[in-house]
């Protein structure tokens, strides 16, 4: 039992990554519907490359769905629809318009009693065309009627009795609008503003679409067939290497579908529950494997590799939703965003990996899974090409119109093989390759959300920081500008190192701005600040200058912290001085008091040392900038020296033990450093005679 307890003890975090992996698991299977898959692929328009199929069971051969709907139009071409009268609606508002009538005439000319007889005409009026109107009836407009002709028959039915009439016959509200404007004008005198106001307010809609249309059609539409003929069992459907016609793809795909709801409702239940298991075991392995072997910096990570479960999971769960309830918008879904976030936050490869494997599970789910794949491979690879260099976030857009691109021509290469031409091609596939494109720039905000979760951080906010407007490197460029400029140098002579020797030359970049920020508050005990001759460390002693020194990088942190920089940022500012002293004040100490012992501690940095490429490399272009600005005659010999032995000193001070740097990347670093220094001081090398 020790032994166990020791070995849970010493392997947690190997462990609680595996049950990690074990739980995505059981959630896919949970995902994936319990039904069975036929075990052919096959595509129209190719061979059929296995056994001779025979018929296992008597099934209906289905109906191609633009047959179907052909025979739709045709069945409701000389449907008639019904409309309703409503007479007693026609009734109640003949008795409002004569309340509003009156009531509209007695405000306009109380007091002119002698006008009653005109009244009389005026109510006249308004009755008769108001009767005019909904006599013939004003009809409302439904989708059914709204692109039909004015000859278009429909059946009014009035108080039981149904008559046929054409649309123009009848009023629309519109028209009938237009019809009380003109129709005063007939009868004089009449006040026509009057009449028109109360007609208006009169007027509704008194033919009603019927439901009995709605019933009829319903009707007509159950009556036809969805197959045509039947295949009975042990009838030979396609022999090897036959070609797969049209009406062998409509046998085939009928068998396909009977044959996957019979095996999803059937005793087998267990079998298909098992082989889901095996099947997400090994797709779920691989990335398992794939990541402890070829990314142990990811792995090392729970975060991380949450975050690449979740977006695998997501887009496994959506998938298998409208597979279920509208597998007509399967190309809608943008599978794409899975290689752009990975991608953005992790790099290409794996990327591309993590793409290969969310595409193999849901093609588990989706019918043509090879069509699927394919056409979801190669965008995937298209989409990644795109954010390779992620340098603008118009690249996003760029990003969506190349996966537009690439759906259509996959989709239009397909039709061309299954139809030999374009007549097959289904125009709303283009649409929903579109609306699954535009979805894929929510990777934008879904990046900010991913990277506010997990702390992590991206090139495109890398973009924004090493902006330098940036709020915090503005305050530098003002109070502290010589500062500003030491750390410009080290951000370029650091970029090009990194670049030589790999890493993340864009984090380099941004952490060598923000490394000094520190010394915003007291810049002037910084030499790099002091253009007066005036140095404020001449009234100090050695101790408190050194605290002063020291203190900019815990200054710094918190500074940075306080505008909400990321840690990865935060980690250079930590880490630019590792566990040096501050040589200059510790030296003079020593000098000044040779028989005190001077304690090293207030003399030294807090640290940590630096821990990664980017940070040691940091470390190297702060420190051999700075001291280059000391030279008084720079040559090609001084800068040799000078990098050689600022470089040389701080290994000897074992100041990259921790990171994961070689001594042949230490050279190259030097090569580029003194490269780089001899072009800030226009040194030309010096050619043996």
């Amino acid at each position: 039992m020790k032994k166990i307890l020791t070995y849970l003890r010493n392997h947690y975090a190997d462990i609680s990554k595996g049950s990690l992996f074990i739980l995505s698991v059981i959630l896919l299977v949970l995902i994936f519907p319990k039904e069975g898959k036929f075990k052919y692929e096959f595509r129209k328009g190719e061979p059929w490359m296995h056994e001779d199929m025979i018929a296992p069971f008597n099934f209906a051969i289905l109906k191609p769905e633009q047959e179907l709907e052909e025979e739709r139009q045709f069945a409701l071409k000389d449907i008639k629809l019904y409309f309703k009268k409503d007479q007693d609606l026609y009734q109640k508002q003949r008795e409002k318009l004569i309340n509003n009538f009156k009531t509209m005439w007695q405000t306009k000319y109380s007091d002119k009693r002698r006008l009653d007889q005109r009244k009389e005409k005026n109510r006249n009026v308004c009755l008769a065309i108001f009767d005019t109107i909904m006599q013939h009836g004003i009809i409302e407009r439904t989708p059914e009627i709204e692109d039909k002709p004015d000859n278009y028959i429909i059946v009014v039915i009035t108080n039981n009795v149904a008559e046929e009439k054409q649309l123009g016959d009848l009023f629309t509200i519109h028209s009938a609008d237009k019809f009380i404007h003109s129709e005063p004008d007939k009868f004089e005198p009449v006040d026509k503003n009057l009449v028109v106001a109360v007609l208006e307010n009169s007027l509704i809609q008194n033919i009603k679409f019927d439901t009995k249309s709605e019933r009829e059609k319903q009707a007509l539409l159950d009556k036809i067939s969805l197959s045509r003929g039947m295949v009975q069992s042990g009838e030979r459907i396609i022999s090897k290497g036959e070609l797969v016609s049209g009406e062998k793809y409509l046998m085939l795909e009928s068998l396909r579908l009977d044959y996957e709801s019979k095996l999803g409702s059937s005793f087998k239940y267990a079998g298909i529950l098992a082989g889901q298991i095996i099947l997400l075991s090994v797709s779920m392995l691989s990335l398992f494997l794939f990541l402890f072997f070829f990314k142990r910096e990811i792995y090392a990570e729970t975060k991380k590799i949450v975050l690449i479960l979740i977006c695998i999971l997501s887009m496994v769960l959506i998938t298998s939703l409208v597979v279920k309830y509208k597998p007509d918008y399967l190309y809608l879904i943008p599978i794409c965003l899975v290689p752009i976030i990975i991608g953005i936050f992790f790099d290409t490869r794996l990327a591309l990996f993590v793409h290969l494997i969310t595409i193999i599970i849901t093609g588990l789910l989706v019918p043509n899974s090879y069509e699927y794949v394919f056409l979801q491979l190669f965008t995937g690879t298209v989409t990644i090409l795109s954010i390779v260099r992620l340098e603008r976030r118009s690249q996003f857009f760029l990003t969506s119109v190349m996966i537009f691109f690439t759906y259509s021509l996959i989709y239009t290469g397909m039709t061309l093989i299954k139809e030999g031409g374009l007549e097959g091609i289904n125009y709303v596939y283009f649409v929903l390759f579109a609306g699954s494109a535009a979805f894929t720039l929510f990777s934008y905000p879904v990046i900010y959300i991913f990277e506010k979760l997990f702390g992590l951080i991206t090139d495109v906010t890398l973009l924004e920081l090493s902006n330098t407007n940036n709020k915090v490197l503005r305050e530098l460029a003002l109070k502290a500008p010589g500062t500003f400029q030491h750390s410009m140098q080290v951000a370029n002579l650091a970029e090009e190192a990194i670049y030589e020797i790999g890493g993340n030359p864009l984090l380099v970049r941004t952490g060598a701005l923000f490394h000094d920020i520190g010394k915003i508050d007291d810049p002037l005990f910084f030499i790099e600040n002091q253009t007066t001759g005036v140095n404020p460390h001449d009234e100090l002693t050695y101790d408190e200058s050194a605290r002063i020194i020291i203190g900019h990088v815990i200054k710094g942190i918190e500074k940075a912290k306080k505008h909400k920089l990321p840690e990865q940022i935060i980690d250079f500012i930590r880490t630019h001085q590792g566990t040096r002293k501050t040589d200059y004040f510790y030296t003079l100490a020593k000098k000044d008091n040779p028989d005190e012992e001077i304690d090293e501690s207030v003399y030294t940095y807090h640290g940590p040392d630096p821990f990664s490429k980017e940070t040691a490399v940091l470390m190297m272009a702060d420190t051999v900038e700075a001291a280059s600005r000391s030279l008084k005659k720079p040559d090609e010999e001084v800068i040799n020296n000078l990098v050689e032995n600022v470089i040389n000193k701080q290994m000897e001070n074992r100041q990259f033990d921790n990171a994961d740097i070689t001594f042949r990347d230490i050279k190259k670093i030097k090569k580029i450093f003194k490269k780089k220094l001899m072009n800030i001081y226009h040194l030309r090398i010096e050619y043996p005679e």
